[in-house]
């Protein structure tokens, strides 16, 4: 496991309630030389926030409608309370880590998505600046990002997290990325019974999003690790946070989850 790595993705409310088990085989992990990288989200937070604050959400194919006030309060959730709070668990746990934004040292670089003037300030990743996470890495921590963008005249754009995080991991050339969710993987119904798909490939995909068997915030997951599996990535990998022992089952092959490869 010496030297490997991989990038996560998790829900800010996500990884709230996992367990200290979780973080504990986080630790492990790189305590024996695997180098995590966590891209996080934080939907629930965001609308609870937007909702005391009196703006609507609004969200469209399953991206959320984006103007400066909602992008004001997004920046804040993500980069400010979601991602302190789980550099803060993970070194409650023994996991030395550093909490950055995408706008951070031009982290995440953005363009406005194709159709902005549907969403707003929602953007599409162009670039990701990978010397600043080796450098974390290099140093000893784990890096946790929080997936706001940012274009050369300083625009800030509301990035995806699965676009997000499959960008980062392509970048990096990861042989891995893990979605970490509250559902096992992508589930088929198979006589009458819900059952986890080990493996699906991009044809499976599109069947079943045509067939509406993938559908809502799901859709964005596996587009995400579509893009992503263009670059060097090999897999992703889709599994349930709350399962034993899920980090490392996941990076030995341990038959845990959804893996998603092209063919």
């Amino acid at each position: 496991m010496s030297n490997q790595r991989f990038v996560m993705k998790c829900g800010g409310s996500t990884l709230a309630a996992l367990p200290d088990a979780f973080f504990e085989d986080l630790r492990k992990l790189q305590a024996s030389g695997t180098q995590p990288v966590i891209v996080h989200g934080g939907g629930p937070a965001i609308n609870e926030t937007l909702g005391k604050l009196g703006i609507e959400s609004r969200f469209l194919n399953g991206l959320r409608v984006t103007d400066e006030a909602t992008l004001d309060v997004v920046e804040m959730v993500l980069a400010g309370r979601i991602n302190k709070e789980i550099v803060r668990k993970l070194q409650q746990n023994g996991a030395r880590s550093i909490g950055l934004s995408g706008t951070d040292g031009k982290l995440i670089e953005a363009k406005p998505v194709a159709n902005a003037h549907e969403v707003g300030l929602v953007g599409d990743v162009t670039g990701v600046n990978a010397s600043l996470v080796e450098g974390i890495i290099e140093l000893g921590y784990l890096p946790v990002i929080a997936p706001i963008g940012i274009d050369e005249a300083g625009q800030r754009y509301n990035i995806n997290a699965d676009t997000a995080a499959g960008a980062v991991a392509s970048e990096l050339g990861v042989d891995t990325m893990i979605v970490v969710t509250d559902v096992p993987g992508i589930m088929r119904t198979v006589n009458g019974e819900k059952v986890v798909l080990p493996r699906v490939t991009f044809a499976d995909i599109e069947e079943m999003i045509k067939s509406e068997e993938i559908y809502g915030g799901m859709i964005p997951k596996v587009r995400a690790a579509m893009c992503c599996l263009h670059g060097n990535v090999k897999e992703v990998l889709i599994v349930d946070g709350s399962a034993d022992r899920v980090l490392s089952r996941a990076v030995t092959d341990g038959g845990i989850g959804t893996r998603i490869v092209k063919e």
